[in-house]
């Protein structure tokens, strides 16, 4: 019997996929597992990290009942259009960065609860399911011009995703991006998959690390292979380096 990837990949819309791509980040959304090892809730909490897939060479056993759930995203783009923000411990200088970023625009000094807590409201509708994973999963989007958003915003359009990326939009599949056309091409508003609260932050000078295709579509130039997350290689459904416990948010 051939491999079987783990239902642990997250899509922009934040979906659990099954796909054989690797990503460049690990995040958590909280105990996600039951004790027989099956999906059995969408998230568990407010707090929904982005991490670097090595950490002062920390080893963890992944999809272990009654532990943070590892997921896998193709990049800090997918992951904060998903809902997650950077750790505050393994991406110490990117979530400081984040923060300022998120001061400017909401004003004063934020606190990570009032982070996670506008995050959640965001990214999800309240009270709504959409399938067996029980706590609220249904996706909340708001409508805008494409040109109006900033880039590493995510929108849908023509039943596909695409990452804003300056002039022109990226279609996203899980590894990597596949096309482009220019964002003067989009009529009219499309749908942002992105928080509210992160498309402000975005707009505010934070800038996500994107995947490499990005730079020369179909195949990235090793060079930029080479500058992926922390220079990390991306984790499959093996061992993989990170903390044993929770990050400190």
């Amino acid at each position: 019997m051939g491999f079987m990837p783990r239902r642990n990949r997250v899509t922009p819309y934040g979906e659990l996929i099954a796909v054989a791509d690797r990503g460049m980040f690990w995040g958590n959304r909280g105990p996600l597992i039951d004790d027989d090892g099956q999906l059995a809730r969408y998230s568990r909490g407010k707090v929904w990290m982005i991490c670097v897939l090595s950490y002062k060479g920390i080893r963890r056993v992944q999809w272990s009942p009654r532990r943070l759930t590892e997921l896998y995203f193709l990049d800090e783009a997918t992951a904060l259009a998903a809902g997650h923000r950077p750790c505050g411990e393994c991406r110490y200088r990117d979530y400081q960065e984040f923060k300022r970023c998120w001061g400017s625009v909401f004003g004063g000094v934020p606190r990570v609860q009032d982070i996670d807590g506008r995050l959640h409201s965001d990214r999800l509708v309240g009270g709504l399911r959409r399938d067996k994973f029980g706590s609220a999963s249904v996706r909340r989007t708001f409508a805008a011009s494409a040109s109006s958003l900033p880039a590493g915003a995510m929108v849908s359009l023509d039943g596909e995703t695409w990452l804003v990326h300056g002039d022109e939009l990226l279609r996203w599949t899980p590894g990597g991006y596949r096309e482009r056309r220019p964002v003067s091409s989009v009529p009219g508003d499309v749908t942002v998959i992105t928080p509210r609260a992160t498309v402000s932050v975005l707009a505010a000078g934070y800038r996500p690390v994107l995947h490499p295709t990005v730079l020369n579509w179909p195949g990235p130039p090793a060079a930029a292979l080479n500058a992926m997350a922390s220079g990390a290689e991306p984790a499959g459904d093996v061992q993989a380096e990170r903390r044993s416990g929770n990050h400190r948010p």
